[in-house]
């Protein structure tokens, strides 16, 4: 867009930004205001079916995005900013999502400036931008040093040391979910074994607890039930979120003293559960975060609603100086 009577672009500066957040399990766009507001929104499943190949997702999102655009006016946008589950190559924006095997090596930012070739496209790991939204927004507002996790579909996170979004060598900084919580635990989707991902990750706690024989008749079955059955009793049920606690524990205490954060900030469908999770959590940080410096990290729920991963997106475009470090 050019301003034709002074012959340069025009300015977007107070324009809203296409903010993108894909997980394992569904995909968000929404347009997002200079100020952090989700204007518009729309969400789909992120597989339709089990065996949906890399375009069938690509087109999938492409249509959200449209729609949403739609929905909104189709206004002009200062740029696109996605969150995306990882692995992947950073920052040229090529996905291999753990929890969407067909994408491998996906091309996703250079798809996405197709779309858009006139803004910046800045893509980045849907766990980091939850974090850079409770930074900037949420619970961890004003706070210099903070690690955030999402605990869903899987395991992810990231780090804001010094009120800066730190990315480590490949973008990849703060992947809590692949510290090591027990050598001799169950296989990761990594290749790994004993992750924290591995142990508390949502379908990790549903198979684990099949495996102890939870709800054998009833296949469908899925957190949300295990959860209810934990509130009433069940042992089994609240066995598994014990040990999902633990191993979430064991990574953060670690974490924390590597990283001599002030605050860990955790969110996700998985963490909704609230005390069943939260409770043998802080007590496994209080067991092994016992140096004075790591005992004074306080753990928190998120402050913003399922809009974070676009609120997140939306800050590498609005809060580059911050949460953005490379084109």
């Amino acid at each position: 867009m050019t301003d034709l009577a002074a012959g340069r672009p025009a300015d977007r500066s107070n324009a809203p930004v296409l903010a993108v957040d894909i997980g394992g399990t569904k995909m968000a766009v929404g347009v997002v205001a200079p100020e952090g507001q989700v204007l518009v929104s729309d969400r789909t499943p992120t597989l339709v079916r089990p065996d949906d190949d890399a375009e069938a997702i690509w087109n999938r999102l492409r249509g959200l995005c449209e729609k949403v655009l739609d929905a909104a006016g189709r206004p002009v946008v200062q740029g696109v900013g996605v969150g995306c589950g990882g692995p992947m190559r950073w920052p040229a924006g090529e996905v291999s999502p753990v929890n969407i095997v067909a994408w491998r090596g996906f091309p996703l930012r250079a798809r996405l400036a197709e779309m858009f070739p006139d803004v910046p496209v800045r893509v980045h790991n849907d766990a980091v931008a939850v974090v850079a939204a409770e930074h900037w927004r949420g619970a961890g507002r004003g706070v210099e040093n903070m690690l955030g996790m999402v605990v869903s579909t899987g395991v992810g996170g990231g780090l804001v040391l010094g009120g800066r979004l730190i990315d480590g060598g490949s973008g990849n900084a703060g992947h809590v979910g692949h510290v090591v919580a027990d050598p001799n635990g169950p296989a990761c989707g990594c290749g790994g074994r004993g992750c924290v991902e591995a142990i508390a990750r949502g379908p990790a706690l549903v198979e684990w607890s099949r495996a102890e024989g939870w709800r054998p008749d009833d296949p469908a079955a899925d957190v949300r039930e295990l959860a209810e059955d934990a509130r009433a009793g069940d042992k089994i049920a609240r066995e598994t979120f014990e040990r999902a606690g633990w191993a979430l524990g064991v990574g953060i205490a670690s974490a924390i003293a590597l990283c001599d954060v002030d605050r860990v900030v955790i969110g996700g469908g998985v963490s909704q559960v609230g005390p069943l999770l939260f409770e043998p959590l802080e007590r496994t940080v209080r067991t092994y975060a016992r140096m004075e410096f790591t005992r004074r990290a306080r753990i928190e729920r998120p402050v913003l609603d399922q809009s974070a991963g676009m609120v997140g997106a939306a800050s590498f475009i609005l809060r580059g100086d911050r949460y953005w470090s490379a084109d």
